[in-house]
């Protein structure tokens, strides 16, 4: 049968090939934060989400344990997905800068995000066996968005593995605002990634962010 994003999704959601990953996840979804105690962690892992038809893909880097873990939906229910889009919506790329939980009225417009690793790690932090065990699920994303001509990579680990799936060799110097070819027509900016980390300490601001989905429009009406 031909291969869809809806059953990409499907595969992805019922994936326990890491065990560690698997353990976490769960965990993390049945002890909860104090915070979140009344609600129904989603503890699986995470598909993509946006528009089809997307010009534009956001890659990052794992689901939040308390954020898209929590939600069901990726970069939803934290800091860094609040600043993700919002700076989306200033791009015009989103219809909301909020994105709280799935049916929030949040949609995409020519743009899609997802991770490389689709469950929660502890510490945020994957192996390389549990990156490569993931790694064919971007592959056939990648290949059912077949109209992306730029990707944003959200940190280093995005940014390489996009590089490596596209055969760049040796892979360009990861920097906030670089820009990678990928051939084929495509594109790859490097961008940090809005962790609190990042954003809390200033390394990386919202004119920065906005700068990254400004150099993004500019070269996909190019």
């Amino acid at each position: 049968m031909a291969d869809s994003l809806e059953r990409l999704a499907a595969d992805v959601v019922a994936c326990r090939r890491c065990p560690r990953l698997v353990s976490w996840r769960e965990q993390v979804a049945r002890e909860k934060r104090a915070m979140f105690r009344d609600e129904e962690y989603w503890g699986r892992p995470l598909p993509g989400f946006g528009d089809p038809e997307a010009r534009l893909l956001v890659v990052g880097l794992a689901p939040a344990a308390h954020g898209a873990n929590r939600t069901g939906r990726i970069f939803t229910g934290d800091r860094s997905g609040d600043w993700l889009y919002r700076a989306m919506h200033r791009a015009g790329f989103a219809n909301q800068p909020t994105s709280v939980r799935p049916g929030d009225g949040l949609a995409l417009t020519d743009a899609y995000v997802t991770s490389p690793v689709r469950c929660a790690p502890p510490a945020n932090k994957p192996t390389t066996e549990e990156r490569d065990a993931c790694a064919p699920f971007l592959d056939r994303e990648l290949a059912l968005l077949p109209r992306v001509r730029v990707v944003v990579a959200l940190g280093g680990f995005a940014a390489g593995l996009i590089a490596r799936g596209a055969g760049v060799r040796p892979r360009p110097k990861f920097g906030h605002g670089a820009e990678w070819d990928l051939g084929d027509g495509r594109s790859l900016i490097c961008c940090y990634h809005p962790s609190q980390q990042n954003t809390f300490t200033g390394r990386l601001t919202e004119e920065m962010l906005d700068a990254v989905f400004t150099q993004a429009r500019a070269l996909i009406e190019d």
